[in-house]
């Protein structure tokens, strides 16, 4: 068959939040129509879906936190609130005929590679023939339990932020939370206010940077409505902040980090007057080695009259409570689990093999990498959107899933007019990225003495090294020479099972 005309390929795109929402727009956009939605949920919103845990807010102010083709006027804070990104999702989503061809309730179970295509069985026994996969799945969707004796043994009730039960009623009840990072700080900011007593159990204390919420108000709002350029320019203005004063101190050091520092610990001091509680709210490690907390209120929290912060260590949890290893014993009425992700699932647990059969637990047993971060070696035409190494470090992942969605359309461009008969970065190049990414980590706070999210099972930070400007230029082009330029046919037989559209 000749290739001389535009081919037009069936893609299934996984996940319907925010990156899922924006892949089905930008692919419609490149006259792409056979598109495949498919969400393991009820409806789409992603992670804003899942987490509505009391206080839940983007740490990332609101105005930056949207797409760049439609702003939001309609912001109620400056840090936006779950429920009104969540509502904002929806809106996009519907607007841009998005909602319409998701498939709802139904997540992949198989995903195989062969042929020249990919082999797609969902959890409702469907089967799709796809010629390109895109995994919008996200990075902080698999809650971590924390493998503490005794968990399963307590009687009261019990529950991760990310599954909140909202049917438990907290006022007056003695509550404990597990856990001091961004989530749990917007929780206990939160629910000190009504708890008979809240107990905080840290095992690593947080910096924290004080950054005062706004509320816009009516006038606020009117002044944005219909008035896409000028919610434009008040994106770009919080992006310019965070990416030269927040982003550049944690990945370049120098005055920057010195003064990120010097803000930081003295919003501790200003805040926390006691010294015995300051010395144990103050952290033994360099300032953004862990995810920074931006709050202007968990110190005080903390310093409620009903609150407790208990350091001394979890030593067991009973059916009553949690016994500490200096011998307390903390007697509960609810217990929140605020213990983060397994931020290296990714895909999985989904049965994924590339090709000859490799698993993705076979090509990540020794370590979690990927090309450019969307680009997996030994699995053609596949894209992991946010995968491993995107700069996702307090800014806004839509303008990062922006950056990589543009980029995985050039290359499945290359793919429809014939330039690469399947989408595979080699090995060798996933090699020479992920070395330059090493050459690049000394430099940064990540590598500043903490334990966090951000290091894979080696202690290397799975994050970008370099500025946010260095990343969007080199992710304008593809590098053509870093893909395999031979492969099978793309021109395959008919296949019997459905084609994603």
């Amino acid at each position: 068959m000749a290739i001389n005309t535009v081919k037009n390929p069936a893609v299934v795109v996984i996940g319907a939040g925010m990156t899922g929402i924006l892949m089905g727009i930008k692919l419609r956009e490149a006259g792409i129509d056979q598109v495949t939605i498919l969400e393991k949920a009820d409806k789409v919103g992603g992670t804003w879906r899942e987490n509505t845990y009391p206080g839940v807010a983007c740490d990332v102010p609101a105005h930056m936190y949207t797409y760049s083709f439609q702003g939001n006027p309609e912001w109620r804070h400056r840090f936006a609130h779950g429920d009104e990104i969540q509502a904002y999702f929806e809106k996009i989503s519907g607007e841009y005929g998005i909602t319409g061809r998701v498939r709802f309730n139904e997540s992949v179970d198989q995903c195989h590679y062969r042929d020249g295509q990919w082999y797609l069985t969902t959890s409702k026994g469907n089967e799709l023939v796809a010629d390109f996969v895109i995994a919008a799945t996200g990075i902080l969707h698999h809650p971590a339990y924390p493998d503490i004796q005794g968990l399963d043994s307590f009687t009261g009730a019990l529950f991760h932020t990310a599954r909140w039960d909202h049917s438990v009623d907290l006022r007056g009840k003695r509550v404990g939370i597990i856990g001091t990072g961004s989530t749990a700080a917007q929780v206990i900011s939160e629910i000190s206010k009504t708890a008979g007593h809240l107990t905080i159990f840290q095992r690593t204390p947080q910096w924290v940077l004080g950054v005062p919420d706004k509320i816009y108000g009516e006038h606020d709002k009117a002044r944005l409505r219909g008035n896409q350029p000028l919610m434009d320019k008040l994106r770009e203005r919080y992006a310019w902040l965070m990416r030269n004063t927040f982003t550049e101190a944690v990945s370049s050091g120098g005055w920057r980090h010195a003064l990120l520092s010097w803000r930081v610990k003295r919003h501790l001091r200003k805040s926390v007057r006691d010294p015995a509680l300051r010395a144990r709210l103050t952290p033994d490690y360099k300032v953004g080695c862990k995810r920074l907390i931006f709050s202007s209120t968990f110190y005080a929290a903390v310093q409620r009259p009903n609150v407790t912060l208990e350091t001394a260590g979890i030593e067991r949890i009973s059916a009553s409570g949690v016994a500490t290893r200096d011998g307390a014993d903390h007697q509960l009425d609810v217990l929140v689990l605020a213990t983060g992700f397994h931020p290296f699932n990714f895909m999985r647990p989904m049965d994924l093999t590339g090709r000859g059969g490799l698993s993705i637990d076979q090509a990540w047993s020794r370590k979690v990498q990927a090309y450019r971060s969307v680009c997996l070696p030994g699995f053609p035409n596949f894209f992991l959107m946010l995968g491993p190494n995107s700069p996702v470090g307090n800014y806004s992942v839509i303008a990062m899933s922006e950056v990589q969605g543009d980029y995985v359309l050039k290359l499945i461009d290359q793919w429809r007019q014939g330039q690469l008969q399947e989408v595979e970065a080699t090995e060798e190049a996933k090699t020479r990225f992920n070395d330059y990414l090493k050459q690049g980590m000394g430099s940064t706070a990540w590598v500043g003495g903490c334990q966090s999210w951000y290091l894979d099972a080696d202690g290397v930070p799975a994050l970008w090294p370099y500025s946010w400007n260095q990343w969007v230029r080199e992710m304008a082009e593809p590098v053509m020479d870093d893909f395999h330029r031979a492969g099978p046919a793309w021109c395959m037989p008919g296949q019997p099972a459905e084609k994603a559209a």
